[in-house]
Formats: structure tokens, sequence, C-alpha cells
């Protein structure tokens, strides 16, 4: 009897050690492209979950108990801040009790506090739309965004896991080496696109527009997060006639009616990018969304 649980034990230990490497802490993404770029920081060392998709508005998202049981078993949440989350995010932490990722400590980073961010408003009233305080807060389009926040958050990785600190610096410095090529990269590709004149739905393209040098003429929304009225589109098409742009651009998530009414109105076409990883099949991962939306606007130009 002995012989045999010897044996079994033995076998245990064999087995234990052929099994893949365990994650060493858990993160709660908010969007799927920070998410992605823990992937790039973290490896095999993270568990990630990510709350939302490329076709949910971030700004509206419901608390549901899924969620908050995964922010419970949390070590870390990692949120784009600026208040794009500011509806549901914070009753998921007060829900969730867990307090090792509450605002203020190691487990709550937000990637728009180590940015410098546009259209920071002189005033805030609501009366204006959906208006952010601290700043235009959808700061994922910008390829110099992605790396300033990822070197920040390869440091909370490793402060909040100092067990994997080497992996983390390796990771982060060979992530850092990848994105800036493949940067440099999109900007010679891209360099057709300056001075082209678009028009936007939602304030979310603000970032793109500023990095590729296209000029924004004219918003869907006539506030931001409100929807346009028939007689508001019609004063659109009065405006494109007199400045008319080139191009209308849609994110995956946006509703596409009025940018398709308006694309009719004017004859021009609107561009469906991916504006989140998982947007479209191409962005997969950070790399193919910046690549994905560089095409897609070359192709649109042509």
């Amino acid at each position: 009897m002995r012989r045999f649980v010897s044996r079994i034990l033995i076998a245990l230990a064999l087995s234990a050690c052929v099994l893949p490497a365990q994650a060493t802490i858990k993160v709660l993404a908010t969007t799927a492209d920070w998410g992605a770029l823990v992937k790039e920081l973290a490896g095999d060392k993270a568990d990630i979950y990510v709350a939302t998709n490329a076709f949910q508005d971030v700004h509206r998202v419901d608390a549901k108990p899924s969620l908050v049981a995964r922010a419970r078993s949390a070590d870390l949440v990692v949120a784009t801040g600026a208040e794009l989350e500011i509806g549901w995010l914070p009753v998921l932490l007060q829900e969730s009790g867990n307090r090792r990722i509450q605002p203020g400590s190691p487990g709550y980073f937000e990637a728009a506090a180590q940015l410098h961010l546009l259209e920071v408003p002189s005033q805030v009233d609501r009366s204006l739309g959906d208006i952010h305080p601290q700043g235009n807060p959808h700061v994922q389009l910008d390829p110099n965004n992605i790396a300033a926040v990822a070197r920040a958050l390869t440091q909370r990785l490793i402060q909040v896991d100092s067990a994997d600190a080497a992996t983390y610096s390796v990771r982060g410095a060979d992530f850092q080496a990848r994105w800036q090529q493949a940067a440099a990269k999109w900007a010679a590709q891209a360099a057709p696109l300056k001075g082209i004149k678009v028009v936007v739905i939602h304030r979310d393209q603000v970032y793109l527009c500023n990095w590729l040098g296209m000029v924004e003429v004219a918003a869907i929304e006539p506030k931001p997060g409100v929807p346009p009225s028939a007689g508001y589109l019609v004063q659109l098409v009065t405006k494109l006639s007199a400045n008319p742009a080139k191009i209308i651009l849609r994110s995956a998530y946006s509703d596409p009616k009025a940018a398709d009414w308006l694309s009719q109105h004017i004859h021009i076409p609107v561009v469906l990018l991916p504006g989140s990883v998982g947007g479209t099949s191409e962005a997969k991962d950070l790399f193919g969304l910046f690549q994905d939306t560089v095409d897609r606007l070359l192709a649109a130009i042509k």
C-alpha cells in the first residue's frame, strides 16, 4: 500500500512539472486596447479579463454581477480614466469590496493620468453634451499615447507583482522597441492623409486626427453624446456643400444610420474604422489596430 501511495505521489509531482506556468496576477481591463497592452507587457504572467468590446459604447456599460465578480478577485484594474467609464466603473469598484483596486491604490491604474489630454473644457456645463472635465478621454488612437501608457503600466505591473519584475522589464523594453519601429512605419505610410478634411460622428477620433494631421470640419453629433436631429443633418449638408470633406469616419461601435444618410447626400464615403482592438477582423491586437486604421483611411482617399 505504501509503495502504491508513493508511486501516486511521484506521478503527481512529475505531472506538475510539465503543467504550463500559472498566471501570477489577475487583471481587469475596461477596454480591449488596455487588455491587449497588458498582454504585450505581461504575457502569461497575467490572467486578463476585458470588461467591454469594440462594438460597445464604453460610456454606457452595465455593472453586471459577472463584472463585479471579476473585480472582486482582481489584483489590478486598468482603465482609461478621465471619466470615460464614470457611468459604471465606480459602481463596479464599490460593489466589489476589493481594497486592492480602489482609486489611489497600486491596483488601480488610469491610462489618461499618464497623458496630456486634448479638448480640456474651460467650463463644464451638461447642456453642452457629454463633456469630460479633464479632457477628451478617447486617447487610444495615437501611438504616442500607447507608448507613454505602456511605460507607466510596466512600472505599475512591477509594483503590483515585484516577484516578476524582470519579466515586465524585459517585455516592456521589447514592446517599446517594436512599437517605435511600427509607429514610424505608420507615420510614413499615412503621410498622404495630412490635411485631409474629415467628418466625425462622436469626439472619439480627435487623437487620431491630431496624430495624422487630418482636419475635422464637422461632427454628426451636434453635441458630444447627443444624436443628431433631422434638421441638424440638413444643416450639415448645407455646411459641407460649402466646405467639402473627403471622408466620414465611423468607429465600429457607432450607429451607422446618420453617417450613411449624410454620405448619400454629400457624396463622400463612410470609412469604417476599428476604433479599438477587435473592431475589425484585422485589428486583432494593438499593432493590427493601427495598421488596419491607416490602411482603411488610405484606401478611402484613393
